[in-house]
């Protein structure tokens, strides 16, 4: 069993880890595999060790927040008819929140398990740590342990959701509040929950909310662990051919968070749809949300990223002047050898290595000068923002006919 889904005894300073506890450390990382949760999910046998099982918890959770709500809809007498304006059958967002949102929610934890478990150990594997530094790399892996282990830090995103994100967020800003809802009537003092809207209001939404705040959280650990590795004095190759001096690695690692992005763009959608269908509303209203979202979601995931661009420039500037001055030295030596007399007689110049010599030198100089200061790619950010948006394009139907819009989508890409 991994060691570290349980919080451990803590090192002291004087004892310093050994190489094999921290080789298990790095390839022991994971944001996902800790915290009260997921010992819960273990205990009931919805998990592993390595969070398999992901079919049991997207069927248990998902129904477990969909499932009462249905049944008490029907007791209520608002699954169809004309007694609400919004009867649950035809309430697009909580299906689509409780039936696609949070299976998305699941599937990404074992995603960025995965994409993400290797991370820690390469950089060590590929030399980017100094040795000097490896315990202070290694304190900065067992410091991600313990937060994301963390009790204290679940109970207070739960006093989070119930505080913040049931009470103001989601009866101010989410619900409905002047058309009258299978989970809700809108009256002179408020809403007025239904049977079904109690367990919406009080275990549906906040069980949804923990899970996507819990997220956030963890992006939170990811940020810090990313920080604190950054913090160190990273031995970082200017010639590096990825252009950011050895941590290309780490460009791919924003596609383990896709599925939450897109986990996003089907809650925007679901909440547009409500809106378009029961409050009269046009898609083209909810660009400012749209673009909002976007730029929040992709700022969330790239991010982290950024702590290491201190580093990168200064990688960069001292790259460049030492580059240039050994190519500096090396075209002058190549003038007075080739160009004033200074080779011997006997030398051909076809054929020289010095012509090869002298164009390498100046790949390696546009490589330092060509050089990123953060392992961000275009494609990434264009991948990333289209997953977002993809689960709202269908909404697009609601302005014009599939075959406008086919022909509009083959015209953006051809």
């Amino acid at each position: 069993m991994n060691r570290y889904l349980h919080l451990g005894p803590e090192r002291t300073e004087r004892n310093a880890p050994t190489a094999e506890e921290i080789l298990q450390d790095t390839q022991s990382f994971s944001l996902v595999l800790g915290g009260p949760l997921y010992q819960l999910l273990r205990r009931t046998h919805m998990a592993d060790d390595a969070l398999a099982l992901v079919r049991q918890r997207v069927l248990v959770i998902s129904l477990l927040a969909w499932l009462p709500l249905l049944v008490l809809a029907a007791v209520d007498g608002h699954l169809l008819g004309n007694r609400v304006a919004l009867p649950f059958l035809l309430d697009l967002e909580v299906h689509i929140r409780f039936l696609v949102a949070v299976p998305l929610l699941i599937i990404a934890e074992l995603v960025v398990h995965r994409r993400l478990r290797p991370i820690a150990q390469a950089f060590l594997e590929r030399k980017i740590i100094p040795e000097a530094s490896v315990a202070r790399f290694d304190e900065a892996v067992r410091s991600a342990f313990r937060l994301r282990n963390s009790v204290a830090a679940e109970l207070m995103l739960i006093a989070l959701v119930y505080g913040v994100g049931v009470l103001v967020v989601w009866r101010q800003y989410i619900a409905l509040q002047t058309t009258s809802t299978w989970y809700a009537v809108p009256t002179a003092s408020g809403l007025t929950l239904s049977l079904a809207g109690f367990w919406y209001a009080f275990v549906s939404v906040p069980l949804f909310q923990f899970l996507l705040i819990r997220w956030y959280f963890r992006i939170f650990i990811w940020t810090r662990f990313l920080w604190q590795v950054s913090r160190i004095e990273l031995s970082l190759v200017p010639t590096h051919p990825d252009r950011v001096g050895g941590l290309g690695f780490l460009a791919n690692t924003v596609y383990a968070f896709m599925a939450l992005l897109a986990a996003h763009g089907a809650m925007l959608a679901a909440q547009f749809a409500n809106r378009i269908f029961f409050a009269g509303a046009a898609l083209t209203e909810f660009k400012v949300e749209t673009a909002s979202m976007v730029l929040f979601l992709l700022c969330l995931v790239f991010g982290p990223l950024l702590v290491f661009a201190p580093q990168l420039a200064q990688a960069k500037r001292t790259g460049l002047s030492e580059y240039g001055a050994l190519a500096e030295q090396y075209v002058r030596e190549f003038d007075a050898k080739w160009l004033r007399g200074g080779s011997s007689g006997g030398e051909a110049l076809v054929g020289s290595g010095d012509i090869q010599s002298l164009a390498d030198l100046a790949n390696s100089f546009d490589v330092v000068r060509t050089m990123r200061i953060a392992p961000i790619t275009k494609e990434a950010i264009v991948r990333l923002a289209a997953a977002v948006l993809v689960p709202i394009v269908p909404l697009a139907l609601t302005m014009m006919s599939l075959e406008d819009l086919v022909k509009r989508l083959f015209g953006l890409v051809f």
